[in-house]
């Protein structure tokens, strides 16, 4: 009789661990393949600030109960600051705070919206990343957005929406960091 309730309680205790949802999601977007913007090495200084309103990336809605947020697991502003450095590094720039030539990249949406209905679900993410660039005579404003779209059956994972999550930011990343406009503004 030990052995049969031994059972029940490990199931119920699988069954308990398997039904807890993740509680934070995990961005990683990689650095993005990066041109060679420079034959010299042009110092910049850099700075990203997060302009956000919330510190949540995910919003769950479903029908009329309230909406569920999903915060990331580490800051969104460190992981973008790290990407871009390492890209504007390989574009032939030096990171050097004391340079004459700023450039700022602020973080305005990062989110992604999941509506969940009976039969799937639909996910909508949009990021937002405005540029502010200057040097000794004058600056450049640029904002730059990635949207993306996702639908599937049941209920999103949390998997499938990091994926998106990243390639999108990945994606922005790149066209920041190789956009003709912004680089030759740098270079003068």
């Amino acid at each position: 009789m030990k052995p049969f309730y031994l059972a029940i309680a490990s199931l119920l205790l699988m069954a308990g661990c398997a039904s807890q949802t993740p509680s934070h999601i995990a961005l990683n977007p990689d650095v993005p393949n990066v041109t060679m913007q420079t034959s010299q090495l042009l110092p910049l200084a850099i700075e990203t600030i997060d302009t956000r309103s919330a510190n949540f990336i995910v919003r769950f809605n479903h029908d009329d109960e309230a909406a569920r947020l999903v915060s990331p697991s580490e800051a969104p502003r460190v992981q973008i600051d790290q990407i871009f450095r390492s890209g504007l590094t390989k574009a032939g720039y030096s990171v050097d705070p004391s340079s004459v030539n700023t450039v700022q990249f602020q973080l305005e949406q990062l989110l992604t919206d999941v509506n969940e209905g009976t039969f799937g679900f639909e996910a909508s993410s949009l990021i937002i990343i405005n540029v502010i660039a200057q040097n000794r005579h004058q600056s450049l404003t640029k904002r730059y957005r990635a949207k993306g779209k996702l639908t599937g059956p049941f209920s999103a994972d949390f998997a499938t929406l990091e994926l998106e999550m990243n390639k999108l930011l990945s994606e922005l990343t790149a066209d920041i960091i190789n956009d003709p406009e912004l680089n030759q503004f740098l270079q003068q």
